[in-house]
């Protein structure tokens, strides 16, 4: 297991009503796109708190970017929400994972699916693939990304951005509780059909697949995945939990 070391808070942004970007420097490793790091508090009276949390940020970027939601009954994420402020100190460690990973000499294409903050290791695949040749190149890349209403989509200007200037990437913004805002987005829960009816409209068999998101967001889109006859090996799988 990798040690501890003390990062550095540089800047927060709120990223929705709920969310709020974190970007670190702290003496790690360069990270594998997917990967996520550990974070330790520990109270004055030696009491210790620690969360696992995804990196948006795209191998060798100068920061580490965290997104943490707000959960009211979390032991962490209401100390960044609440406390943690620009200039301070947290301990870090990591990078950790190697399962649930993407790298550009993998190929693809590749589909990404994020339910709610299941986003934030797939942001970062996404980066990734945006800073390779890929991007300009013949490899697609399709995210389908779920939320409740339009404001709660972290990165919606970057992928707005990223989907005028790359036309191999597509975008799908999936929101569960309002109409869809563009003709290309959906207004309805990823079931099995909703599944099948985005993969059609992308028209590429996938060769790699992420998908992230609450337990019961991931076995929903891996059920359709496998009904529209995607292969399981190629379906690879994070949830995610309170903090």
């Amino acid at each position: 297991m990798s040690a501890w070391v003390e990062g550095r808070i540089e800047r927060v942004e709120v990223a929705t009503p709920r969310l709020k970007r974190f970007f670190l420097t702290a003496p790690l490793p360069r990270h594998v796109a997917g990967q996520h790091v550990d974070v330790r508090l520990t109270a004055e009276d030696g009491y210790e708190a620690r969360r696992s949390y995804s990196i948006a940020s795209a191998p060798g970027a100068p920061e580490i970017e965290l997104l943490i939601e707000k959960l009211d009954d979390g032991e962490v994420s209401p100390f960044f929400h609440d406390i943690a402020l620009s200039g301070d100190t947290i301990e870090l460690r990591g990078p950790l994972g190697g399962h649930f990973v993407w790298r550009p000499a993998d190929g693809g294409p590749l589909l990404l699916v994020a339910g709610g903050s299941g986003v934030v290791p797939l942001m970062a695949m996404v980066r990734d693939w945006a800073g390779s040749t890929h991007s300009t190149h013949a490899m697609p890349l399709m995210l389908v990304y779920s939320a409740r209403t339009a404001a709660e989509l972290a990165f919606a200007g970057e992928l707005r951005a990223l989907e005028a200037a790359a036309p191999l990437f597509t975008w799908v913004a999936v929101t569960t509780r309002e109409s869809p805002v563009r003709a290309t987005d959906r207004g309805r829960r990823l079931d099995s059909a909703a599944v099948r009816a985005v993969l059609a409209d992308w028209g590429h068999a996938p060769a790699h697949v992420f998908v992230c998101g609450s337990n019961r967001f991931v076995e929903a889109v891996a059920g359709g995945l496998l009904d529209a006859a995607v292969p399981a090996h190629l379906i690879r799988t994070e949830r995610y939990g309170g903090a």
